[in-house]
């Protein structure tokens, strides 16, 4: 299936894929394997089992043009295009408060890298502060398996403020000024512990 963005470019996946042979697994690294989405996933269904927060990722804006259809019960889309750039990853609601954040990995040890961000996400996380939503995002250090919530106005400064010679916000900034989330089995990145005490 051929996927295409709104400037027409091709979109094309990573296919590098790490095959490990018989290595015995430490217990402490267990979920290293899941990438960030995958955890967060997991926590807002566990925030929505116990009626905690009603948050969803967002679906991606498609612009659906072929479709095959190899029996009369089955549907393969086979090309299509990302109609418009996304905002932000997830939304939704807690305690009355509407949520807002972009979710990003890196595999840098010392800084998070700004071509992580888009111009658009950072305007969108602007509109939300305005409106009096809660904006944020949750950054993971992939290599120490590492989470960090850091509030949008953190962010947005940083962001703003970069130059030629700046191309990232340094790890001990993030340290600073974000809120390092301890990482647990149910629910796995319990952001909204953080958020709780910003609310």
């Amino acid at each position: 299936m051929a996927f295409r963005y709104p400037n027409g470019k091709k979109f094309t996946p990573n296919r590098n894929v790490n095959k490990q042979k018989d290595v015995k697994k430490d217990a402490r690294f267990s979920n290293r394997g899941m990438t960030l989405e995958e955890d967060i996933n997991t926590t807002n269904e566990y925030y929505l089992a116990h009626n905690i927060a009603v948050i969803h990722k967002k679906p991606t804006p498609l612009q659906i043009v072929n479709v095959h259809y190899p029996s009369r019960s089955a549907a393969v889309v086979t090309e299509a295009y990302f109609q418009k750039p996304s905002t932000t990853d997830y939304n939704g609601v807690y305690e009355g408060k509407y949520i807002d954040f972009e979710a990003k990995e890196t595999k840098n040890k010392t800084s998070f890298p700004f071509k992580n961000f888009h111009d658009h996400q950072i305007d969108h996380m602007k509109r939300v502060l305005e409106q009096g939503g809660f904006a944020f995002a949750l950054l993971r250090f992939t290599l120490t398996d590492e989470v960090y919530f850091l509030e949008a106005e953190h962010l947005i400064r940083f962001y703003d403020e970069r130059d030629q010679e700046r191309k990232s916000i340094r790890k001990k900034d993030i340290e600073t000024y974000g809120h390092l989330i301890p990482l647990s089995f149910q629910p796995r990145i319990d952001y909204l512990s953080i958020l709780k005490t910003l609310l």
